[in-house]
């Protein structure tokens, strides 16, 4: 793959990520122009991780933080279902 080819894929990955570790642990409902604020300073953010991540493995750690918040909010939900059903 050439070296701009690359790093537009990973930029797309790095911003993939950071979208859904922002949904699973932070996001709250905001309104549209408030969400578009937020998603644009995500983006400026991701430039400067994925120049980052030449030498760090940031798209790696995103993986991680997403797993971790991905196993939490299913046994928060299932926490939440036993919790009612009682």
């Amino acid at each position: 793959m050439d070296p701009v080819g690359g790093g537009q894929a990973m930029f797309t990955v790095i911003l993939l990520l950071s979208i859904l570790v922002f949904k699973l642990g932070f996001a709250k409902k905001l309104p549209p122009l408030k969400a578009a604020l937020i998603y644009f300073f995500l983006f400026l953010g991701c430039s400067f991780l994925t120049f980052f991540s030449i030498f760090l493995p940031i798209a790696e750690g995103l993986v991680i933080a997403a797993l971790i918040l991905i196993i939490y909010k299913i046994r928060l939900n299932r926490a939440k279902k036993m919790e009612q059903s009682t």
